[in-house]
């Protein structure tokens, strides 16, 4: 993934896992809300950030390779 120069608060990232939950599997969702409860650094907020970001949109190949990688970060807990 390529890096951003935009640093994502966690205020972002939680209000971007609110607006995709609907399009989330609910264990990805579930798991993504308890790892965000424990502070997270800047690099890890903004590659769960672009993760989320029109997830909504991308095709079922896409949206399980950014389930595999969300499942890996957040399996790090």
């Amino acid at each position: 993934m390529s890096r951003c120069t935009i640093d994502h608060s966690l205020e972002d990232v939680l209000a971007k896992l609110k607006e995709q939950q609907a399009f989330l599997p609910a264990e990805i969702y579930e798991s993504g809300v308890r790892f965000l409860n424990e502070r997270r650094d800047q690099e890890i907020l903004n590659d769960i950030f672009h993760l989320l970001k029109k997830y909504d949109l991308a095709d079922d190949e896409e949206c399980r390779r950014r389930d595999s990688e969300m499942g890996k970060l957040f399996d790090q807990s």
